[in-house]
């Protein structure tokens, strides 16, 4: 199993994910269809030439996603009772097809949990970078875990 029970983890602790992907047209077009966002600036490129990005921008949906889903194997893969909620996510730089993108985590809080004796709750603060080493996503992801047992 390759993501770590709650009891495992440090605040602190970092981790600079190894898996990278390269967003394609075809990511942005099908998840901006599946989520059923018509927004011409994923979708259009006429329009989102006359935008001033000049061209079409990933949708930040996506990007989110993918940000959490490059963090998953090394964090929560098999040991996650539940994801709790996100918080501060924000996008500083847009996204663009063609983009190659990777994740880094760092444990910001964990505390155990006050319902149940076999979780605990682990904060992660996810950051998503271009291939330019600029931050394209962030964001706080909680998580309840199980807590190893012995």
């Amino acid at each position: 199993m390759a993501g770590r029970y709650f009891d495992e983890w440090t605040v602190g602790d970092r981790i600079a994910h190894e898996i990278r992907r390269t967003v394609t047209e075809t990511d942005n077009l099908l998840f901006s269809t599946l989520s059923h966002n018509p927004q011409p600036l994923h979708l259009d490129a006429e329009y989102a030439a006359g935008t001033e990005f000049g061209r079409i921008v990933v949708n930040g949906t996506f990007t989110f996603a993918l940000t959490v889903g490059l963090s998953v194997g090394d964090t929560t893969l098999g040991t996650l009772v539940a994801n709790l909620g996100y918080d501060k996510v924000t996008m500083p730089k847009p996204v663009f097809i063609g983009d190659t993108l990777r994740v880094e985590t760092e444990v910001t809080e964990l505390r155990r949990s006050n319902s149940r004796t076999d979780a605990g709750i682990a904060t992660f603060r996810h950051i998503t970078l271009n291939q330019r080493d600029e931050i394209v996503c962030q964001c706080l992801r909680t998580a309840m875990l199980k807590v190893k047992m012995s």
